[in-house]
């Protein structure tokens, strides 16, 4: 059995731990990138359990996709810190994005992408339609993903970069005014003084938005291949649960070390704030608690003309896992 995610402290038990699944070993690949691992999943089929990114994901839905999500999210990460401007472009709040030209890595719809075009949507009234969009590589020059269909709806205005460009470097000059970016952009860790983050103190504004909204936005899943049994979803479910419970039981014996495995500082403030505001799972799997994150992100994806229609959960996960 062939497992392929990421290497998160939530799936780190996978790799230091070998698995077995349905009486057989499991071996847990990962990749230097993320998209790696996506197109590894959807273009090789090298992995019978594999991460992929929602909008992969219901992309391939679109066409009969041979994977079946399971509820199980890898990667949550809040969007407000992902909006990056050139300074010099005027931009000081949302209504300023108006009429500008924004980068976005890789496909139009990434879904740190989705997430951040929703969030301000909804809080700010922010409209897709309004700006021009380019795509390409971040750090890097590179060509649209090729290996997921790439919906654009007709009425905004998306283009490629070329070929030797970068987002960041575009975003440094000028020559973009904004970037939604799921990694923050090597001009920023350069120091550069053209950039900045739209919203500089986005802490305060993401745990805010989580006490008003209850959303922890989701960006993957784990998917399996349609054809496995439907005894090795509910396994994998429980396994990845558990990789999940060790990483947390981590935190929590570390609170009283001051949680010395890392040497960032203040990191169990950090954790103390969090333990504060979240409950006792901070990243929670299955259906009944992500419920409106999930329903937010479907309308999302629909709005943003990426679904030809707005999925709804019971249609997008495995069955056998409704009821979690």
């Amino acid at each position: 059995m062939r497992i392929g995610c990421f290497r998160y402290d939530t799936t780190d038990f996978l790799f230091e731990e070998p698995p077995s699944l349905d009486g057989e070993p499991a071996k847990t690949d990962t990749a230097a990138t993320l998209p790696e691992i996506f197109e590894r999943m959807i273009r090789g089929r090298e992995f019978d359990i594999g991460e992929l990114g929602l909008t992969f994901y219901l992309r391939l839905l679109e066409e009969d996709s041979p994977f079946v999500a399971l509820p199980i999210f890898p990667n949550r990460v809040f969007r407000h810190s992902c909006v990056f401007v050139n300074v010099a472009g005027g931009i000081r709040t949302p209504a300023d994005l108006v009429g500008k030209t924004i980068g976005e890595f890789g496909i139009y719809g990434q879904d740190s992408g989705v997430w951040a075009k929703g969030i301000l949507s909804d809080e700010y009234g922010f409209r897709p339609d309004l700006n021009r969009w380019v795509i390409g590589g971040l750090d890097r020059p590179a060509p649209p993903f090729d290996f997921v269909p790439r919906p654009v709806p007709s009425d905004v205005e998306v283009s490629i970069a070329r070929e030797d460009a970068t987002l960041s470097a575009m975003l440094d000059s000028g020559e973009i005014d904004a970037l939604f970016s799921a990694n923050v952009p090597q001009c920023v860790l350069d120091g550069s003084p053209n950039v900045a983050r739209l919203f500089p103190d986005f802490e305060p504004l993401e745990r805010d938005y989580h006490r008003r909204t209850g959303i922890f936005p989701i960006m993957h899943a784990i998917v399996v291949r349609r054809d496995l049994a439907p005894e090795l979803i509910r396994e994998a479910y429980e396994l990845f649960s558990h990789a999940k419970e060790v990483a947390a039981d981590r935190y929590r014996r570390y609170r009283r070390l001051y949680q010395v495995t890392t040497m960032v500082p203040w990191m169990n403030a950090l954790v103390e704030r969090n333990a504060e505001q979240f409950t006792q799972d901070w990243w929670p799997y299955g259906i009944s608690a992500n419920r409106a994150t999930l329903d937010t992100y479907l309308r999302y994806h629909h709005e943003q003309g990426l679904s030809s229609r707005r999925w709804r959960i019971e249609e997008i996960f495995a069955p056998e896992l409704l009821d979690t």
